[in-house]
C-alpha cells in the first residue's frame, strides 16, 4: 500500500499558506444515494497520522479509527453532500463542482490554498474548483493516494457517507445498500432487475438498462 505525506503541504507552509485544505469526493460513481465532499485542514508544520491512506484502501474499520483522529488533529474540517435530486436535475459533473464549494465554505477556518483529488480523466485542470481564485487551489494527480490532507478528505467523506447508506438500507432492505452503498454491484443490478429503481437512484445513469435483461 502507498502511504501519502504532506510534501505538497509543507511546501506550501513555507510558501506562507498557513490554512492548506485537502478535499475529496466519495460517491462520485454510486448508482444510487448522496454525493459526498469532505474537506480537512490540519495544523501548519504538523505531523502525518500514522495510517492515513486513499479510504478505498481501507478497511471500515480502520477508516473510523482514522476518522476519529483526523478530527481531533485537524484545524477545520467539514463535509459536504448534494442529494439525489439535485445529482437528477444538474447530472454529477454540475453537483459534484456544487459539493466542492459547499465544503470549503462549510470550514470554520478559511482556507487560503485548496487541494484537489484531480479524479476527472484528461487534463487535472478539468478537476478545480469553479468560481475560486485558480491561484490558490492545485489539482494533484492521485491526490487521495500521495496528498494526506486529501487522503484524509477521502476518510471523513467515506465514513460519512457509509454511514447514511446504512440508514437507506433500513429504509429500502431490498437493494443492499448496507453492502455496497450505492454502487453497481453485480447484486446491486440483480436487485434494480427485481424492484425497480427507488427513489433515491440516479437519473443521471441508465439505469434503465438493468430493468431489463
Amino acid at each position: 500500500m502507498v502511504f501519502p505525506t504532506l510534501d505538497i503541504e509543507k511546501a506550501l507552509w513555507k510558501s506562507g499558506y498557513s490554512m492548506v485544505c485537502g478535499i475529496d469526493e466519495v460517491g462520485r460513481g454510486s448508482f444510487a444515494g448522496p454525493l459526498c465532499v469532505g474537506a480537512v485542514i490540519f495544523p501548519k508544520n504538523s505531523q502525518l497520522i500514522d495510517g492515513v491512506a486513499d479510504s478505498k484502501l481501507l478497511k471500515p474499520r480502520v477508516r473510523e479509527k482514522l476518522e476519529l483522529r483526523i478530527k481531533n488533529q485537524a484545524v477545520a474540517w467539514s463535509v459536504a453532500e448534494v442529494g439525489v435530486s439535485t445529482i437528477n436535475k444538474v447530472g454529477i459533473g454540475k453537483a459534484t463542482q456544487m459539493a466542492f464549494r459547499k465544503a470549503v465554505k462549510l470550514l470554520n477556518k478559511k482556507a487560503d490554498f485548496v487541494l484537489i483529488d484531480a479524479f476527472y480523466r484528461g487534463a487535472a485542470s478539468s478537476a478545480y474548483i469553479k468560481h475560486f481564485n485558480r491561484k490558490n487551489q492545485r489539482a494533484v494527480k492521485n491526490g487521495d493516494t500521495i496528498c494526506a490532507s486529501i487522503s484524509a478528505a477521502s476518510i471523513i467523506a467515506k465514513v460519512h457517507r457509509d454511514k447514511l447508506m446504512k440508514k437507506l438500507h433500513r429504509k429500502y432492505p431490498q437493494y443492499g445498500f448496507g453492502r455496497h452503498k450505492g454502487y453497481g454491484t453485480k447484486k446491486h443490478q440483480e436487485a434494480i432487475r427485481i424492484h425497480g429503481l427507488s427513489r433515491i437512484h440516479r437519473k443521471s445513469f441508465d439505469l434503465q438498462r438493468f430493468l431489463h435483461g
